[in-house]
Formats: structure tokens, C-alpha cells, sequence
């Protein structure tokens, strides 16, 4: 069998090695890859100096470029994000705006570069807006190429106007482990198909 990879951008705002809830459920999303066979690694985006800009390299000391090809090597990407005001953090956003310029390039065979690639995305927060941020990070990575596995995302939502992230809790909310799993179990089995079957070559 195939060896996979997965590569979990962690969007947190707070550099390492500082505790980061967002940083947690991605490695506990990364634990079900493991155990379905997957390598993987998380990185803390905000460690890196990622220019604004929707090229592949802006220049002048732009790091994404070495993200970008730990993506592009990677069977997997899951996104981890924290909510703040009911959206996705800032350095979120800035990743999809550099993913962005994926929809200009292509590989070998004339395919967009992410095409075959799978995505999941992961979010806490302790207020509302996990769902309309998924829905928002599900368009952007679809448009950019990556296929989406069924149920694939994971999310918690403490009580709203109430101090407390997700790493102060003394264990994994059941149905945050459930979701965890099956986020795990649907995107490995996705990446496998995809990675004996990608899609087809734009007809002439």
C-alpha cells in the first residue's frame, strides 16, 4: 500500500511554542491519519514570514514558497483555525489569498496543481461561527483544486461569552473525537482513491 502524507497548516495567531488550541485538534486530526497509515507533520504559519500577495513567491525573503512545496508534496492539507469576531484568522485568510494562485498553475499533464490533492479543515473557538467559516474554507479550497472528503472537518465551540479554549479541557469531547475520526477515516480513504485515480486531463 501507497504511503500518504499530510501536512496541517495551523493558523493559530500565536507563535510557537506558545499553547495553541487550534494547534491541538490538528494534531489530534493528524493522530487519525497515523493510525490510517499517514505520515504527518503540523506547522505554525504564523512562524513564517508569508507576504500578502496572491503569486506563488512575492519576494523580498517570502517564506511561503517552502510551504507551498511541503503542500504540493503532501496527500492531505488540513487547514486548523481559530474564530475570532465569527470568522477565520487573519493568517487563515492570508494562506487561502497565497493558495490563490494555484488557479493559474499546472502540472505535467496540464491539470491544476492541486487537482488530486484532498482537504480538511479544522476549527475551535468559544463563540459561533465554526459552520460559516468550514462553508467559506470548503469554497476557497475547492476552487483552488482540492476535493473535499464527506464530513470533512472537526470543529469546537465553547460557551459563548465564557473564558476557556479548548486545551484547558481535561479530555476530547466525545463528539469532537467522533468527528475527529471520521474526518480521518473519510479523508485517508478519499486520498487513497485519488492517489490510484486522480482526475483526468482537460479534454482538447
Amino acid at each position: 500500500m501507497t504511503t500518504l502524507t499530510a501536512l496541517a497548516l495551523t493558523c493559530s495567531l500565536k507563535p510557537s511554542p506558545a499553547p495553541s488550541s487550534s494547534a491541538l485538534i490538528a494534531d489530534q486530526v493528524l493522530a487519525e491519519f497515523h493510525k490510517r497509515g499517514v505520515k504527518g507533520d503540523n506547522i505554525r504559519l504564523v512562524d513564517f514570514d508569508i507576504r500578502p500577495g496572491v503569486e506563488t513567491d512575492m519576494g523580498h525573503g517570502d517564506q511561503w514558497p517552502q510551504i507551498r512545496s511541503r503542500i504540493m508534496a503532501a496527500d492531505i492539507l488540513l487547514v486548523s483555525t481559530p474564530t475570532w469576531l465569527g470568522q477565520m484568522s487573519s493568517v487563515a485568510k492570508r494562506a487561502l489569498e497565497r493558495l490563490d494562485a494555484e488557479l493559474s498553475e499546472t502540472d505535467d499533464r496540464g491539470r491544476p496543481t492541486m487537482f488530486g490533492k484532498t482537504a480538511a479543515v479544522s476549527v475551535v473557538g468559544n463563540e459561533d461561527g465554526a459552520h460559516s467559516i468550514v462553508a467559506s474554507m470548503f469554497q476557497a479550497l475547492n476552487d483552488c483544486g482540492f476535493t473535499i472528503p464527506a464530513q470533512g472537518c472537526t470543529y469546537w465551540n465553547g460557551e459563548a461569552m465564557t473564558p476557556g479554549d479548548y486545551n484547558d479541557l481535561d479530555s476530547v469531547p466525545e463528539a469532537v473525537a467522533t468527528a475527529n475520526a471520521t474526518l480521518g477515516r473519510n479523508a485517508v480513504h478519499l486520498a487513497r482513491l485519488l492517489r490510484e485515480q486522480s482526475y483526468p486531463v482537460t479534454d482538447s
